[in-house]
């Protein structure tokens, strides 16, 4: 299958995503974040969203919240700037990514997830989970550019009953909690 040239993505434009990936890693250690589990393993899948290894390996069920947003960034971009080649489309996608994952893993944003969200014990993510994130935006990114818009909207869906199914939580209600928690949903979300 030859892509069309408004979906190639230039040579430039991976290097400045490698770049932005780099920069994020580097920045994030600068800051103190460890580049893997303390616990001194590398998991590819971590089954528990409470537990100490969630945000600290390769996936978990966060994970499809990053690829919602690669699926949001695409949409969006693709609104207001069309016009731009995919690959700057791209570019723009992982450094909003990689901007939230920095931002993420500051110690105001950290502890407004311990006191709003159920995310209690949350320390941060480590370097290979925020990478790892920013990746499974790209996934997302890429994926939305190539399936028809009624089946990327029906995998963000399935995606959010599924994590709200196994671990009362998802994108949508993490922004509300963040943004405006609930005592109700908090309840909900502690198994009450």
């Amino acid at each position: 299958m030859t892509l069309s040239p408004s979906r190639r993505v230039s040579t430039r434009a991976l290097l400045l995503v490698l770049a932005i990936l780099v920069a994020a890693a580097a920045v994030l250690y600068a800051m103190g974040r460890i580049p893997i589990c303390e616990c001194g393993t590398v998991k590819l899948w971590v089954n528990e969203a409470d537990g100490p290894d969630n945000s600290q390996h390769i996936a978990d069920w966060y994970t499809l919240s990053h690829v919602i947003h690669g699926f949001l960034f695409y949409g969006g971009l693709w609104l207001i700037a069309r016009r731009w080649s995919m690959g700057s489309r791209l570019v723009a996608a992982t450094l909003i990514e990689a901007a939230w994952e920095i931002l993420e893993n500051t110690p105001m944003v950290i502890d407004r997830y311990r006191t709003a969200t159920m995310a209690l014990g949350y320390t941060g993510d480590s370097i290979l989970n925020s990478v790892s994130d920013i990746l499974f935006m790209i996934l997302g990114f890429v994926l939305a550019a190539r399936l028809p818009v009624r089946i990327t909207v029906a995998l963000a869906v399935f995606f959010e009953l599924l994590a709200l199914y196994v671990i009362r939580d998802n994108l949508t209600l993490n922004v509300v909690m963040l943004l405006y928690p609930l005592d109700s949903i908090r309840v909900w979300q502690a198994g009450g």
